[in-house]
């Protein structure tokens, strides 16, 4: 069997939510499938991230980045690809598959957000999830999607059978794990730190940063932290921070050890995203040992259980509660999230993927 794999998000160095589970579910993949061959379809050059003797990595232009090219690569540029190389299967990590091609094909839908918060759009972006996302679910042979929250969203808002839906959630990377006390101490001394909350993610509207900030103003009129954020500043022209970055650092992107170790180190994760499919970052924060602050709405609890700090993410006051709960109990909280997290695995998802795929060999 030859399986086609969407690789749109595999850029070496922006890595973000769909590209990290393109890389993390992609890798193990091709190794639990050894005799199958795989062509991963790039939109763009790129250093290739994964590799391998089954891999044939093709550059299919022009980029699709826009929605007018959007259209133009999954609809006509893929079903020539998928005739000249010999597809059988098409994988997408991020759910969009060809209208145009009768093989069969996978979709990764991770979430539904634009349906609940249209607003957090570009209008031309959204107007093509709208439009098409519904078509790609129908389309799609089977859908995967990370959580069963996620799932039941699906099924309400595009009626689709709940058969045709698996719930895979997302693992962890191990590079994620608790630092010793001496460790974290001497982590803080190096980087001239005072004690600090973090963030981890994208500065989009639905992340939240406005009310995540507010609560920290107001909990550091009785204390003296920082707040260091950490992620692609693309979407911060769009938040109204004024008066709110007092003791804040944004510290751009940060990946493997080094962002494992700023985690590691904080007193908190604060992660109150008001709509989720999953929410990796409240993963990687129990993974690290720290207290982990989330909203209580959508996946979230899903993934945190019984082991975070749940607050109500448009409440000002619940999520400056959450920040002294947090402070108060650290310990109790570290603990707890380490048992949570052992969980999830990405060895397990991609085993389950695997099995899946199997069927259509």
């Amino acid at each position: 069997m030859t399986i086609g794999i969407n690789a749109r998000h595999l850029i070496k160095g922006r890595l973000e939510g769909i590209g990290w589970y393109s890389y993390e579910i992609l890798k193990r993949l091709v190794k639990l499938l050894p005799n199958q061959k795989f062509i991963f379809f790039y939109d763009r050059k790129t250093p290739f991230l994964i590799l391998g003797q089954n891999i044939t990595n093709v550059v299919l232009f022009p980029p699709a980045r826009h929605p007018m090219l959007f259209k133009l690569w999954f609809n006509y540029i893929l079903p020539k690809a998928f005739k000249k190389y010999g597809v059988n299967l098409f994988f997408s990590p991020d759910g969009f598959v060809s209208l145009k091609s009768t093989i069969n094909q996978i979709g990764v839908i991770h979430d539904l957000n634009f349906e609940h918060y249209p607003e957090d759009l570009p209008l031309n972006v959204l107007n093509y999830y709208k439009t098409y996302m519904p078509l790609f679910a129908e389309k799609a042979k089977e859908i995967i999607t990370v959580s069963n929250f996620s799932k039941e969203d699906i099924i309400n808002k595009y009626n689709i059978d709940s058969k045709k839906i698996k719930v895979i959630y997302n693992g962890g990377n191990n590079v994620f794990k608790p630092l010793s006390k001496n460790d974290r101490h001497q982590f803080i001394v190096e980087h001239k730190q005072k004690p600090y909350f973090i963030y981890v993610g994208s500065l989009h509207k639905r992340k939240n940063i406005e009310r995540m900030l507010k609560a920290f103003q107001l909990f550091n009129n009785t204390n003296q932290m920082e707040f260091i954020i950490v992620g692609r500043d693309m979407w911060k022209g769009q938040l109204n921070l004024e008066g709110l970055l007092k003791n804040v650092k944004f510290l751009g992107r940060k990946s493997g050890k080094e962002l494992a170790h700023w985690l590691a180190a904080s007193s908190a994760l604060v992660y109150i995203s008001y709509f989720e499919g999953f929410g990796l970052p409240v993963l990687e924060g129990m993974m690290a040992g720290v207290p982990v602050i989330s909203s209580n709405t959508t996946s979230l609890p899903e993934v945190g259980g019984n082991s975070v700090i749940y607050v109500d993410p448009f409440n000002i006051e619940s999520i400056h509660q959450g920040m002294k709960e947090a402070i108060s109990n650290e310990l109790k909280y570290k603990a707890l999230g380490i048992q949570q997290a052992q969980k999830f695995s990405w060895d397990r998802s991609a085993s389950t993927l695997c099995s899946i795929i199997k069927k259509y060999d």
